[in-house]
């Protein structure tokens, strides 16, 4: 029996160490961004003891000032401020927009958003409703939003699991659309948006859902355009952790480029964020991503 609860702690701690986990509790889904003179990442907080993701009800910020050592800012969020939804505290995401911060969040499959004069708030329901309504586009689950500001300042919100994505072009106030939501025709789509523009190339990568092992998990794979709305070119795969689910950002932070993601702990509800550098071909296609123990270097962020 000794030595089955060994070789158990071994393989558990195996598990979870096989990457560099760089947040020091357990969250999940991180958006990263750069503003306000340091790094920030929002994710969503798993709560320690669950038995369902449905039982997540807030979300706290982390600040670094080199992408290595973080702050935990505090709880930021949560779903005890808002009069419309309860639980399902999903992936948020955020945004830097003329002077305030803007906050998108998932809540029993509706999207709001919330604003704040600070990065690491207090955030506040700025529609005390939601921006995107349960079933406002068929077959698309309104979770994961991503809100993503193009080159010439025109912001477009895209969100979606289940059956499909669907993305609208935002309003210059960042808290109304300026079109009815539209579906996205992307391959094999899961869920966990996130857009990035590289050279007049829009990339989009998301999770994908795949049989192994008995088990249900995910891949992250890409696909491009030359245009916000499609169509779209499939790609292949930028990641494969071996999770049950694959949400990340990317982003260009210095001279380098970056994914984080998160990995799976000792239960599903102790999930860890990671990062690893994102490179690319000639091509401008994205080299497959390898996990590895060391993550990513110090990079001071110069002010």
């Amino acid at each position: 029996m000794k030595y089955f609860i060994v070789c158990l702690i071994v393989c558990i701690s195996a598990k979870v160490l096989a990457q560099k986990p760089i947040l020091p509790d357990f969250h999940a889904d991180p958006s990263i961004h750069e503003w306000a003179g340091k790094y920030w990442i929002y994710p969503s907080t798993d709560e320690v003891g669950s038995t369902s993701w449905e039982e997540m009800k807030r979300w706290h910020a982390y600040s670094s000032t080199d992408l290595v050592n973080w702050k935990n800012e505090g709880e930021i969020f949560s779903l005890e401020k808002i009069s419309w939804a309860k639980q399902a505290a999903f992936a948020p995401d955020a945004m830097y927009w003329k002077g305030k911060y803007y906050f998108f969040f998932p809540a029993e499959f509706q999207i709001g958003v919330a604003v704040s004069d600070q990065p690491n708030g207090p955030f506040e329901d700025a529609l005390d409703k939601p921006l995107i309504t349960k079933n406002q586009v068929e077959g698309v689950l309104s979770f994961d939003p991503h809100i993503f500001v193009d080159t010439d300042n025109q912001a477009y919100l895209y969100y979606g699991g289940g059956n499909g994505v669907a993305m609208a072009k935002m309003k210059d106030n960042l808290i109304e659309l300026a079109e009815e939501p539209q579906k996205l025709s992307l391959k094999n789509y899961g869920e966990g948006i996130w857009v990035h523009k590289k050279d007049d190339t829009y990339y989009f990568s998301y999770p994908i859902h795949i049989e192994r092992d008995g088990a249900v998990k995910q891949l992250l794979v890409y696909s491009t355009s030359k245009s916000p709305y499609g169509p779209f070119e499939y790609r292949g795969v930028i990641l494969d952790n071996n999770s049950r689910n694959s949400h990340h950002s990317i982003a260009q932070l210095g001279d380098k480029w970056y994914l984080f993601y998160h990995v799976e702990g000792p239960s599903p509800y102790e999930r860890r964020v990671c990062a690893e550098y994102l490179e690319y071909y000639e091509d401008g296609s994205i080299k497959e991503v390898k996990m590895t123990r060391e993550g990513i270097n110090a990079e001071p962020l110069s002010n």
